[in-house]
């Protein structure tokens, strides 16, 4: 009894002292009634993974998939021991340190039910629900991390029970199975798995809320088969109530998120506000970021006096993530970027790195050819497992950079410690905005805004998530990376530190199929020489060109290299 009360108390407590979040009218606000403004980050691919995410697309888009293709060969139980290397590697408390340090206030878990019960035909007694205690502890876990960081967790129904909708690969959907939507017992157990989430976390001051279902995406009458065009998405409005009854059952403090259809935007036939803690959330990739983009939300905020939340957002360039989150600041909106490791990532804040092995499964799952030996298959996928573990990953400041400091400050800051006398590979050019630290024509990817304006970026899509190509180099001094694909009036800049007033001799490591030209100048715009490139033969057959006499001032240096008339490729400079 005395510990009983001695526990009651310390809850009391932590809910006094808390940062435990509600709305406010059209805010979300702390228990001080002070403003937060959500800058969160999806664990995607931790308890669900997509195929694009594991380089599987071509082949297995759905985790099930997945699965199937690792069960054919390594067999269940290699199959069942990869997923937990894969899964106690995949978060960790190293990761969410490491979010909370680059500045991350939450994180919107994408949850696969199958980890918290299982599906409806593998139930012993038919309406029952069997509770399995992996997705518990790992939520236990994950929630301790965030809570020691202040960082808030929101639960987010990325797989429901049957699957929510026809885009398969976001909900792990079997199309051999009855969905969530054909299926009553999916339903029951979808209400019955939340009500038991909120039961659990119900005192828990760090969960920042329920998102019930992920983008919803499904033609209850209308003829897109991902309900854009669907008018009353009644079954939608009706499921999501009587979860939020369900979960106000037993936890009447957190908030509520709900999700439109159409991948989260399609709010049309929205029923009378149902609960008094609710928060819309949106979804937003690949369009323009200005007002107009999220006119449809900023509307739904004004007319039913509720928060808006951008649940999920990602997948393009530093250019679109900056401007974002500018844009979401001045409309005080949060959000959740997707994702957070991926095989061979660029656009996100870590890149998981592939291995020889790994990609001969690929290749074998992809096109066939000699099977690879059990034992082979097995090392190859547990050594990805292993470079699933923050240390092993490759963290990308050029992105955390991109999503914070340059939202405020157009500097530039070094990429590396450039010291000169030395040598400066290319691909090592400045941190900060376009216009600022490099300049390229294409920076962007707004298809869904202008289909015309499907571009990669970085069309090498190694390295950096800047507009500037960056290709794997094979040269025989090398950081790994090439410029190319360089195009007339593009530029990149570099911070470089002299010891000295001194004139310097460059010398330019480039390639070239045809005869090109490059201005070296300040960041001021004082020219420091003009430098003709004659053609190398090939644009990776490698030549240098020196040029003397570039004078440069004791301490920082910002300058700049200009292709006058592209086409020519370059590895590194050397300064001496």
């Amino acid at each position: 009894m005395k510990k009983t009360i001695l526990f009651s108390a310390l809850l009391l407590s932590q809910f006094g002292t808390s940062q435990l979040l509600k709305t406010s009218g059209q805010k979300i606000v702390n228990d001080k009634g002070e403003n937060i403004q959500l800058r969160g980050l999806g664990p995607g691919g931790w308890m669900l993974q997509e195929g694009y995410m594991l380089k599987t697309a071509d082949f297995a888009g759905p985790q099930y998939k997945i699965k199937e293709k690792i069960a054919e060969l390594i067999g269940e139980d290699g199959m069942n021991e990869f997923y937990k290397a894969y899964w106690k590697n995949g978060i960790t408390k190293q990761d969410i340190d490491f979010l909370a340090k680059a500045g991350f206030n939450s994180i919107r878990l994408p949850m696969h039910y199958n980890l918290y019960t299982l599906p409806i035909e593998k139930e012993p007694v038919k309406g029952k629900n069997t509770w399995l205690e992996e997705g518990f502890k790992m939520t236990d876990d994950l929630l301790q991390w965030c809570a020691a960081n202040k960082i808030y967790l929101i639960l987010d129904l990325h797989a429901a029970p049957g699957g929510q909708g026809n885009d398969v690969n976001i909900s792990d959907n079997d199309k051999s199975k009855p969905s969530l939507w054909e299926n009553e017992e999916n339903q029951k157990k979808t209400i019955a798995l939340w009500r038991k989430l909120a039961d659990r976390y119900k005192d828990s001051p760090w969960i920042g809320g329920y998102d019930l279902i992920n983008e919803p995406n499904i033609n209850f009458t209308g003829k897109n088969p991902n309900g854009t065009d669907e008018m009353s998405n009644a079954p939608l409005w009706k499921l999501q109530k009587d979860i939020t009854t369900a979960i106000r059952e037993v936890d009447k403090k957190h908030i509520i998120f709900i999700e439109g259809n159409g991948w989260g935007n399609n709010y049309n036939g929205l029923t009378p506000i149902w609960d008094d803690n609710m928060v819309f959330s949106f979804h937003k990739y690949w369009n323009y970021n200005d007002d107009q983009t999220l006119k449809f939300a900023l509307d739904l905020r004004e007319k039913y006096n509720m928060p808006i939340w951008l649940g999920e957002t990602g997948e393009n360039s530093n250019v679109w993530f900056t401007e974002l989150i500018q844009l979401l600041d001045k409309h005080n909106i949060g959000y959740a970027f997707w994702p957070m490791k991926k095989i061979d990532n660029i656009a996100g804040i870590t890149n998981v790195k592939t291995t020889p092995e790994y990609e001969k499964l690929l290749e074998y799952w992809k096109n066939g050819g000699e099977k690879p030996s059990k034992d082979y298959a097995k090392k190859a996928l547990m050594q990805i497992a292993e470079n699933y573990k923050l240390s092993n990953t490759e963290i990308k400041n050029d992105v955390i950079d991109a999503m914070f400091r340059q939202v405020t400050d157009p500097s530039t800051k070094p990429f590396k410690n450039h010291l000169i006398p030395g040598r400066i590979f290319a691909s090592d050019y400045d941190l900060g905005r376009m216009g600022a630290a490099y300049l390229d024509k294409d920076f962007i990817n707004l298809w869904v805004s202008d289909p015309a304006k499907r571009s990669e970026w970085n069309s090498g899509q190694q390295m950096r998530n800047d507009g500037v190509d960056l290709y794997k180099c094979t040269d025989a001094i090398t950081n790994q990376y090439y410029v190319g694909k360089t195009e007339s009036g593009e530029w990149l800049q570099y911070t470089v530190a002299s010891k000295a007033d001194k004139n310097y001799t460059f010398s330019i490591r480039y390639a070239a199929e045809s005869n090109s030209n490059i201005k070296i100048e300040t960041a001021s715009g004082k020219l420091l020489a003009s430098v003709p490139l004659d053609s190398s033969g090939g644009k990776e057959n490698w030549k240098t060109v020196s040029v003397k006499n570039i004078r440069l001032q004791k301490g920082e240096n910002k300058i700049r290299i200009f292709f006058e008339n592209g086409g020519a490729n370059l590895n590194y400079f050397e300064i001496k």
